[in-house]
Parts: C-alpha cells; sequence; structure tokens
C-alpha cells in the first residue's frame, strides 16, 4: 500500500508509541533459560530473562545467536537511543556481514496508509490547541517551560491539548538538540549493508491506529507520561552516553542501565501492549524465516525487547531454537 508523510509533529509521535511499545559474568554459548518471575502487563519489558544478560567476549557491542543446526543468525543488541555520531567497534559486524544471506534491521518505523489518511488527520486535530503549558498547574508549568527552552523550542510548538503528544514533541526536540538519536546504530548497519549489496529486511508500521490510540490515553497517564519527559530533560543525556559507552564495550547490564520511566509510561496508551507483542512477534518471525536458508545471517534488535521475558529471544528459545550468548561467543 502506498503511503503518505504523516503531518508535521507526528512522526515523532508515532515512533514514540511504537517504541514502547522497549548477570555480567561470562555464561556458557547455550544455556538453559530458568522459568522467569512474573510479568507485569503494564510493563512487556520489565522483566529480563537475567540468563541472556551477559557481558560479551568479543570486541565491541555484544551479540547473541540462534541456530538450528545449519543455519545461525547473529543478533546484535542495539540501545533504543544513543548519542549521535557514537563510535563503536565495528570489527565483529563487518565480519558477520560477509556473505550473510540477510540483514535484518529493527521494525520500528511508521507510515501512514493513504486510505488511512483522512482519518488520521482528524485525530491529529483533535489534540491540537494551544500551548500546552498555559493548562498546566505550577509547577509543572515551570519546569515545562525550562524543559522546551533547554529543548530550544518556543511555547507555540507545544499545541496540544493532549499532554502525551506534548510529552512525546518534547522528548524528541530535547534529543535532537543535545545530538541524541533512535536512528543508530541500525541507521548506519543498513548503510554498511547496501554497500555490501545484501538483502535488507525491514518493517513499517501503520501510524494510524497509534495516533487513535494517543487520543484515547486518560488524562491522569498523560500527566504521567509529561511528567517523565520532563524527568528525562532535567536529567540530561549523560546516563544516556554512558549507557552507549557500555553498550560499545560488550557491557550489557550497563547498557541497560538507563532510566525508564518515560519509555515505561508509554504502555498506558489503549492497545499499546498488544502493539509491542506484534513488533516482538514479527522481529522473532522474520529471525525464524532466515534460519529456513542453510549459511547465516544478520538481525539487529533494540536490547530490551530483546531480552525480556515474552520478547524476541524468549519467543524462540521457546520454539525449540538454540539461544548463544555473547559470554560464550567466539565463534563466526
Amino acid at each position: 500500500m502506498k503511503s503518505v508523510k504523516p503531518a508535521l509533529g507526528f512522526p515523532a509521535l508515532g515512533v514514540a508509541v511504537l517504541m514502547m511499545a522497549l548477570a555480567v559474568s561470562p555464561a556458557p554459548a547455550q544455556v538453559p533459560l530458568t522459568p522467569a518471575q512474573q510479568q507485569d502487563p503494564n510493563d512487556p519489558d520489565g522483566t529480563l530473562v537475567e540468563e541472556l544478560v551477559v557481558t560479551a567476549r568479543l570486541p565491541g557491542p555484544a551479540w547473541w545467536r540462534v541456530s538450528d543446526g545449519d543455519t545461525t543468525v547473529y543478533v546484535l543488541g542495539a540501545p533504543s537511543v544513543m548519542p549521535k555520531s557514537f563510535g563503536w567497534d565495528r570489527s565483529v559486524l563487518e565480519r558477520r556481514l560477509k556473505d550473510a544471506n540477510e540483514v535484518i534491521l529493527p521494525f520500528n518505523s511508521v507510515k501512514i496508509g493513504v486510505l488511512r489518511a483522512p482519518t488520521t488527520l482528524l485525530r491529529a486535530a483533535q489534540i491540537k490547541g494551544g500551548p500546552v503549558e498555559d493548562d498546566l498547574p505550577e509547577p509543572l508549568r515551570s519546569r515545562f517551560v525550562r524543559a522546551r527552552e533547554a529543548a530550544g523550542q518556543p511555547a507555540k510548538r507545544y499545541g496540544y491539548k493532549n499532554e502525551l503528544a506534548a510529552a512525546i514533541t518534547l522528548v524528541g526536540d530535547y534529543r535532537s538538540k543535545v545530538r541524541l538519536t533512535a536512528s543508530d546504530p541500525a541507521k548506519t548497519i543498513g548503510w554498511i549493508a547496501q554497500s555490501m549489496k545484501l538483502k535488507i529486511h525491514k518493517k513499517s508500521y501503520d501510524i494510524g491506529p497509534l495516533l487513535g490510540a494517543a487520543v484515547k490515553t486518560s488524562k491522569s497517564a498523560q500527566r504521567a507520561c509529561l511528567q517523565e519527559a520532563l524527568d528525562e530533560v532535567e536529567a540530561g543525556p549523560a546516563s544516556v552516553r554512558r549507557a552507549a559507552e557500555a553498550w560499545a564495550q560488550g557491557d550489557v547490564r550497563g547498557a541497560l542501565n538507563v532510566e525508564r520511566g518515560y519509555d515505561r509510561c508509554m504502555v498506558a496508551a489503549p492497545g499499546a501492549v498488544k502493539i509491542d507483542a506484534k513488533m516482538k512477534a514479527d522481529q522473532a518471525a522474520a529471525i525464524e524465516q532466515a534460519l529456513q536458508k542453510p549459511g547465516h545471517a544478520v538481525a539487529v534488535v533494540q536490547l530490551r525487547p530483546l531480552l525480556s521475558q515474552g520478547g524476541v529471544l524468549d519467543r524462540l528459545r521457546a520454539k525449540g531454537y538454540e539461544i548463544g550468548t555473547p559470554g560464550g561467543d567466539e565463534a563466526d
């Protein structure tokens, strides 16, 4: 189906809702996964499969392996956000891209289907309004003003009735201002794979239903997300940089050590948990399909959806595929 670009400001809304909706000692290459604790239905990425959270032995970021005998898919866990132009050791990546059957990139891009465009624009109109700060109580209003000034934006930029929309736009503006990106390392890997003329597998999701869900989010949940967005801006980019440095060194626990309040609150949108589960199922299915062809492939999946209970690796393990961890990762 053809697609049209969303109205200004709303790509960030769709991506953010879509992306919610995200032991340091060595372990053996093949681990028997023990039952995890009960998963929080309101936080699908909150419970990690601890046997998979392992420090890498090879240089650079951590890799996991999914195997079925004659095929291996090497899976790179990627941060959900990292500094722009961040340098990291790509030697293992480049070696594994050589002669790969395909490269599976994260399933986190959005589009608006042509048939849904009028409805999407109507939903967008429902959340447009005057500057959101005019309706905020103190001290929340003052915090918001300081945050949007730190992001270099005027009050009119946040002309929403919906505080969730304002929160998502604010975080997007702030991350751009301090040079944080949700596009890498997948964007860089895509470029490398394209230059090597490798088959690339990626997927986009229709943003329309996500906008509809955001419109229906309760006022209390909207306010919670706005407060979490302000917390992120006030905290600054230092924790993201530390996590990216840990990621680049294969320190999985350190890479996961980022405040999750803003991302976690996104599941408050109606239907968000269902969307999150579909993304994980789609990514697991893409890896499973790659295992049907002898040889090897490369996949990139965000870290928490990769390692969480009910996440991509957990789903593949439940189907009987062998899961290798970074701690025992020596072979190609």
